[in-house]
């Protein structure tokens, strides 16, 4: 059974989750402040944290910050705020999905879903040992999926990993946003430009000694992104 940690100040909105998702068959634990979320990741093994933005304490962007910085758990933020700058902040902090409220059940449902599934399938997938890519000093080895720079591990997030390994293992070849999308969510891509383009920031600020002038991972103006052949 995965455990799924639900912090939101809102108690009635903590049960209502709670229903949704017992009966999908998660154990829900709950939390209704950033602090007191952050104190229960210490002590249980959670698969995915549902978390407001709003909270005393400590709010869902401060607390989704802190947890990035130890732990790749997959992350889905609940706000009232629909504007997409508001969204945008959401995946900058690290998070890996966003929920407007009021939110339809059956969509909270299936974004939890595919998201325990990715993460379950990052996690327990084994590849033969061969399956070590690398493009320069950049190497990903598939197996214990491990990031390395010049011979530094690099962390990164789940959807980080996927978009980065997708890339490598086609260096040279360019993608369209719309194309990486489909490949790593594995769902129809709708106004996806967001959403990838902040992960694309994200694995440059690590992988790249100058993002602003990327040696592995480059934009083709117009058309996409590619991996740099060395």
């Amino acid at each position: 059974m995965y455990n799924i940690l639900v912090c939101d100040d809102d108690k009635d909105i903590v049960e209502a989750i709670d229903i949704y998702l017992s009966k999908e068959g998660y154990n829900i634990i709950k939390a209704y402040d950033g602090m007191e979320a952050m104190e229960i990741l210490k002590k249980e093994d959670i698969q995915l944290l549902l978390i407001d933005v709003m909270m005393p304490r400590l709010d869902g962007i401060r607390a989704t910050l802190k947890i990035r910085e130890k732990s790749i758990i997959p992350i889905i933020i609940l706000s009232a705020k629909s504007e997409d700058s508001d969204k945008i902040i959401g995946l900058d902090v690290g998070a890996d999905d966003y929920i407007t409220k009021p939110f339809n059940p059956l969509e909270l449902i299936a974004r939890v879903k595919s998201q325990i599934r990715r993460y379950t399938r990052l996690g327990t997938i084994a590849e033969p040992k061969s399956n070590v890519y690398s493009v320069g000093g950049l190497e990903i080895d598939d197996e214990c999926k491990e990031v390395k720079v010049d011979g530094e591990i690099v962390k990164l997030t789940p959807f980080e990993y996927n978009i980065l390994l997708f890339l490598v293992k086609n260096p040279g070849r360019v993608f369209t946003i719309d194309q990486i999308y489909e490949a790593v969510w594995n769902e129809e891509a709708v106004a996806a430009d967001n959403t990838v383009a902040v992960h694309i920031r994200h694995i440059r600020e690590k992988i790249e000694i100058n993002p602003k002038e990327p040696r592995y991972l480059k934009v083709v103006w117009g058309v996409g992104y590619k991996i740099e052949k060395q």
